[in-house]
């Protein structure tokens, strides 16, 4: 899978957590044509969990994935936290989580939902996160609003085409097609299945040592 990033070191150090809100905000969006024919995009209110921390640099905002949540990313903002000691906030999208639906699922609607949302809590410019779904809004928040982003890190996402989506159909269309009969040991079935995808798997060379 093709992951594309904007890396970003962070310092190892632990200083612990800070004291954990979590609230719902009321997000009034400005008048802008969406994805719905040029419907205006209805208010929403957006779930969010914030962890404390250091008010003076920049906050870390993280923005999950398609049919995930604020939940999903527990773990990597208390590490974020622990070894950054800046607030972290994670928050569900429109329609996923605890967030409230819209039929606007349009990318420029939940850019829009952030440029409202992040300046409300006061979290403006940071450093932001996206996975997926996510790392999608936020390119697009970025490109719109630049004074709010001080920093982009994409996960999982490119903005640009690909060959590597039409190689994955090949190789699904090889494992498809591996016929190992009934009853064969384990160990054979290994080798069988070994044997039928030779002509598809590259096996890749260790990476040197550094």
């Amino acid at each position: 899978m093709l992951c594309w990033a904007c890396t970003w070191r962070l310092p190892h150090r632990s200083l612990g957590l800070s004291r954990t809100s979590f609230s719902t905000v009321s997000v009034a969006l400005s008048s802008s044509s969406s994805g719905q024919g040029g419907a205006e995009s209805r208010p929403v209110r957006l779930s969010y969990k914030l962890l404390d921390g250091d008010a003076v640099r920049p906050a870390l905002v993280l923005l999950h994935g398609l049919f995930g949540s604020k939940t999903n990313l527990n773990s990597v903002a208390k590490t974020l936290a622990q070894q950054t000691g800046r607030r972290v906030l994670t928050v569900d999208a429109r329609n996923h989580g605890d967030s409230f639906y819209s039929p606007d699922m349009s990318y420029e609607a939940m850019s829009q939902d952030l440029q409202d949302f992040l300046p409300q809590l006061g979290l403006v410019p940071c450093v932001l996160i996206g996975h997926s779904m996510g790392g999608k809004t936020a390119m697009l928040l970025a490109l719109q609003r630049a004074e709010l982003v001080e920093r982009l890190i994409v996960e999982d996402i490119s903005p640009v085409d690909s060959k590597f989506g039409l190689e994955y159909l090949t190789y699904i269309a090889a494992m498809r097609a591996v016929d190992i009969p009934d009853k064969v040991p384990h160990s054979h079935a290994r080798k069988l299945a070994d044997e039928q995808l030779s002509h598809v798997v590259q096996v890749m060379p260790p990476s040197p040592q550094v």
